[in-house]
């Protein structure tokens, strides 16, 4: 047995790290969390967005210059890939932090506000980046007891822009050497979970969400002589009902598809018909087979509510991220290793997936791994009524980070603990 590590058996509650190991871990980030905190502020007042975010990586880059860390940046992204070498030999895990900002004007009230205008850290990725690199320094005081290594992925472009997959590219992967076995990663809410609560699930943890583009090909005219033209209005109208009669026929209730019709376009004034008529709709799927499917099934129904009318319809259909899927194996561990680390109450099973969609399932497709949630709720607010994320009022607690640092860095030490 190495208590630096914990035993190679499993222990009765089920983890491979000793529990006076996971408890100076918990009380290790509790006492950093002001220099973790500190370094959230300073991301949160810079915030930016996209996959470019110069700023952050100066920040994230001097957060890891004390800890004898391989260092690396990306090439088609300002992403940051660090890599913590133990002490002997064994697997690569990976822990993974998002970085990047939303096209939000946040609403004052917050001492370290973004000076930033219009862009705001209003999704708390400016918490999990502080939280990684916190879990970095847990497991860098650890280093001579690690048997492995563990990568650190510093991601861009989260937000619609495929930056974990930009980085998979990159061999983030294969950083270390070996290609890794396992991978982790965590998002806070500032609502809905109380802060320190960690939430996850086997199986589909998130959504797939694509986009899809209709356009109905008519000939304009007069809108008094309607039968001298091909109207298209009428015919999107027919399109965007028969696309939610359709996903509760042709898809099984219990493997859900969620179509939203957000944006209709066409014509210029009332007396006018048009030769066009646009629709852009999100498709959320929660299975691979679901997500297969959709793209045919839509486009078959749009084309033919068109012939059916005689007119014609041009269907863009765009991937977004794929269905973000959690290993049993890595979700048992990440509940395990949570109520180990913060007792019962700090782990809830979700009763069902975030129709939300997220790229780190990229790296889900790859390797094992789970990805979990984790409350961030301000105290003093109801987490049944606090702003969720994405809004211009979202608030996210700071104690959050020590919860998130300690859980990342012992989910890291119990799968190396497993060789």
């Amino acid at each position: 047995m190495d208590e630096g590590t914990g035993a190679q058996q499993p222990r009765t509650d089920g983890t491979a790290v000793a529990p006076d190991v996971l408890a100076a871990l918990r009380a290790d980030a509790q006492a950093d969390l002001p220099r973790t905190a500190a370094l959230r502020h300073a991301l949160h007042r810079v915030p930016e967005i996209g996959l470019d975010l110069p700023d952050t990586q100066r920040l994230v880059l001097d957060a890891l210059a004390d800890l004898d860390l391989e260092v690396h940046t990306g090439r088609a992204l300002s992403s940051v890939t660090a890599v913590l070498r133990g002490g002997r030999p064994g697997p690569t895990v990976l822990l993974r932090g998002d970085m990047d900002a939303l096209p939000v004007a946040e609403e004052p009230g917050e001492e370290f506000a973004s000076e930033q205008p219009g862009v705001m850290h209003a999704c708390g990725h400016d918490l999990h980046v502080a939280g990684l690199v916190g879990a970095a320094r847990l497991l860098a005081a650890r280093r001579d007891e690690i048997a492995g290594s563990v990568v650190l992925m510093f991601q861009p472009g989260e937000e619609g822009l495929h930056g974990a997959r930009l980085m998979i590219e990159e061999g983030v992967l294969e950083a270390a050497g070996p290609r890794v076995v396992a991978a982790y990663g965590l998002h806070v809410v500032s609502s809905i979970l109380p802060t320190g609560l960690v939430s996850g699930r086997a199986g589909t943890m998130m959504a797939a969400s694509d986009t899809v583009r209709v356009t109905v090909h008519g000939r304009g005219g007069h809108a008094s002589k309607p039968h001298l033209a091909q109207d298209p209005v009428p015919v999107a109208a027919g399109i965007v009902l028969a696309l939610q009669a359709m996903v509760t026929r042709q898809f099984d209730v219990f493997d859900p598809v969620v179509v939203t019709v957000g944006h209709i376009r066409a014509g210029s004034r009332d007396n006018v018909i048009p030769d066009d008529a646009h629709i852009e709709a999100t498709v959320r799927t929660f299975s691979a087979a679901t997500h297969a499917a959709a793209p045919e099934r839509i486009a078959r129904l749009a084309e033919h509510v068109a012939a059916a009318h005689g007119l014609t319809a041009t269907v863009d259909y765009e991937r977004g991220y794929p269905v973000t899927s959690n290993d049993a194996g890595e979700a048992d561990r990440a509940e395990r290793v949570a109520r180990a680390l913060l007792g019962d109450a700090g782990w809830l099973t979700a009763g069902e997936p975030v129709p939300g969609a997220e790229d780190f399932s990229y790296v889900l497709q790859e390797v094992p791994g789970a990805f979990v949630f984790l409350g961030a709720t301000p105290a003093g607010d109801d987490p049944q009524t606090a702003p969720y994320n994405h809004s211009p009022r979202a608030r996210f607690a700071d104690d959050a980070l020590a919860v998130g640092s300690a859980l990342l860095a012992a989910l890291a030490l119990d799968r190396l603990a497993e060789g």
